[in-house]
C-alpha cells in the first residue's frame, strides 16, 4: 500500500492511516525522502493518528526518517500519538529519540512552521538576488 504524500508549499504532509508491513514501511521511507529532494522540501509532518500500535521496527522506522530528511534540510514533525503508544514505545526502549512531536496535525503545523521560520532560510524573493 503505498502512502500519501501531501504538498502544502513548501512542507509535506503524510499520513498513516493503516498498518503497514515491513516491506510498506521501507517503502513509505523511500517515498517520503525522494519526495523531500523532488520538491526541496522545507518541513515534514508525518501524522500517526490513526494508529494505535507502534512496534520497535515502524518506532525505528519513523526516527531514521526524520533523521533523513533532516540531513536533507527538511524541519520534521510527528503528530498524533496516542498515550498508549508513546508508553509503548518507552517500555522498548524506542522512543522518538531528536524527533519533535505534538498533540495533532494543527499544532504540528504551527510548530513546523516555527521552526522553518526559525531556520532563516525562507524563500527567495527578487530583493534577496
Amino acid at each position: 500500500m503505498k502512502i500519501p504524500i501531501l504538498r502544502l508549499g513548501d512542507i509535506l504532509l503524510t499520513s498513516i492511516q493503516v498498518d503497514l508491513t515491513d516491506a510498506e514501511v521501507m517503502q513509505f521511507q523511500g517515498d517520503v525522502l525522494h519526495a523531500i529532494a523532488d520538491i526541496e522540501a522545507r518541513g515534514l509532518l508525518i501524522d500517526i493518528t490513526a494508529m494505535e500500535v507502534v512496534d520497535s521496527f515502524m518506532a525505528r522506522t519513523i526516527n531514521d526518517t526524520a533523521n533523513m530528511a533532516r540531513l536533507l534540510g527538511a524541519e520534521v514533525v510527528v503528530c498524533g500519538m496516542h498515550p498508549a503508544v508513546a508508553l509503548t514505545l518507552i517500555e522498548m526502549g524506542r522512543g522518538l529519540i531528536g524527533v519533535e512531536t505534538t498533540f495533532n496535525l494543527n499544532e504540528g503545523l504551527v510548530r513546523l512552521n516555527r521552526r522553518i521560520q526559525q531556520r532563516g532560510d525562507s524563500i527567495s524573493t527578487d530583493q534577496d538576488e
